[in-house]
């Protein structure tokens, strides 16, 4: 089980993304939104090859948490606003190596 501890989200974990605590409003949503604003901050000292590392790190932890969605325990609301805010970010990581 130890793939709960395992980061998805800058600092955020598998387990606060599809456990019970924190709830997902305004906690989780209030995480996610301040880690994503760190996380976009932190791209502009990045270097290409780091972008493009952080990139397939980043799609690798959505495939991680949405590789769960059928299990009816797990809080979907969480798992989608994980979703929304990961694909935000992988977004920016597209953005900074096009430009």
């Amino acid at each position: 089980m130890h793939y709960l501890d395992e980061k998805v989200f800058g600092k955020i974990t598998t387990k606060e993304i599809i456990g019970a605590e924190p709830p997902v409003v305004p906690d989780t949503q209030e995480i996610l939104e301040n880690e994503l604003t760190t996380l976009i901050s932190e791209l502009e000292s990045q270097s290409k090859e780091e972008l493009e590392k952080l990139l397939e790190q980043q799609q690798a932890a959505e495939a991680h948490v949405n590789s769960r969605p059928g299990a009816m325990a797990l809080s979907q609301p969480k798992i989608q606003l994980f979703t929304e805010y990961s694909q935000k970010y992988i977004q920016n990581i597209k953005e900074k190596l096009e430009s």
